[in-house]
């Protein structure tokens, strides 16, 4: 007997099997360009630090911290691809905390996601330019001080491309303020 393609299709969708929840964001382990793609919404490829120029003409860019804006470290003898790291939360206009993959060591591995880490600017002129991390197992900030671009923001230039959502796990429900300031020293 021959179905026609309408009931087919409804007896093909109930006996498939039920959709798996989507493992969370925070699960993830690997490189910081992956998660930040994901955690973000932001479509760019490519090494960390090419990001910058790779957002040119295409997302908005800008040295003013946003929540859901894409912090783009530079290459350096210590960050050779580069890093990015998205805005959780902005407590000061120089303290952030971010969410991101692949920079503290846990369990004796890198990759793991962290989410509403410090990070401060430190640069003489307070334009993002220079950063320090919290660094999971320190007792504080960590004690080198990165080059950054700046913020890649979730806003395309084209404004009638569909805005890129964040992912709702980039920050906790309670972070840890207290914490945070403690941490960049006030």
């Amino acid at each position: 007997m021959r179905l026609p393609p309408k009931i087919l299709a409804v007896l093909v969708a109930f006996s498939a099997p039920a959709a798996q929840a989507a493992p969370s964001l925070l699960d993830y382990v690997g490189e910081c360009v992956p998660f930040a793609r994901a955690a973000s919404g932001i479509q760019l490829y490519g090494d960390a630090w090419t990001w910058w120029d790779g957002a040119r003409d295409r997302y908005r860019r800008g040295i003013v911290p946003r929540e859901g804006a894409v912090l783009v470290f530079r290459r350096s003898s210590r960050l050779r691809l580069g890093h990015v790291a998205v805005v959780s939360r902005v407590l000061t206009p120089r303290i952030v905390m971010v969410t991101h993959a692949n920079w503290s060591r846990r369990d004796g591995a890198r990759g793991h996601a962290e989410r509403d880490v410090t990070l401060t600017d430190v640069s003489a002129r307070g334009d993002w330019s220079e950063v320090r991390v919290f660094f999971d197992g320190s007792d504080g900030l960590g004690g080198t001080t990165y080059p950054v671009y700046g913020f890649v923001y979730p806003q395309p230039i084209d404004d009638e491309i569909e805005r890129p959502r964040a992912s709702p796990e980039l920050t906790s429900a309670d972070p840890d303020y207290i914490g945070t300031m403690i941490q960049a020293g006030y």
